[in-house]
């Protein structure tokens, strides 16, 4: 037997409605961003002080030593003047280090004039035989821009 109790302010055993806000969750939330923030913050910032270099053109020393490899646009390939082949740059450039090493004179440059319109893999090759040869310096010659 079930009985229904009403109290005399009409309200029954319903609570008043709480409008205040619940603070709990905010808090949770912030401390999670101030812990994301605290963590990325130090990877965005420099850390370790370092002072670039100026980009400007040096001068080229042309010396007797130097060996020059022109690639023309056709992918001709020329070591000092005369043409040879991609197979043959690898044994030119060993010749070339030998021949210094031999001589007691110090090892040779490798400098690489290409053509603005060669592809670059042409380039590549020969620098992967100076590379395979053991060349210890391997340098572009430009032409300098007109500063108009």
């Amino acid at each position: 037997m079930a009985v229904f109790v009403q109290s005399q302010d009409g309200h029954g055993d319903e609570d008043d409605l709480n409008a205040t806000i619940n603070v709990v969750p905010l808090v949770d939330i912030m401390l999670v961003m101030l812990i994301i923030f605290l963590v990325t913050i130090p990877v965005i910032v420099k850390v370790v002080p370092v002072q670039l270099p100026n980009a400007r053109n040096i001068a080229t020393e042309t010396k007797p030593e130097n060996i020059v490899v022109a690639v023309t646009s056709d992918e001709d390939v020329y070591f000092n003047n005369s043409p040879v082949t991609y197979a043959d740059l690898h044994n030119r450039f060993v010749t070339a280090l030998l021949k210094a090493a031999k001589g007691g004179t110090p090892l040779p440059e490798v400098h690489i004039r290409a053509d603005k319109d060669v592809r670059f893999e042409a380039v590549g090759r020969a620098i992967l035989a100076a590379q395979q040869a053991g060349v210890p310096k391997v340098g572009f010659i430009t032409e300098p821009r007109n500063q108009e």
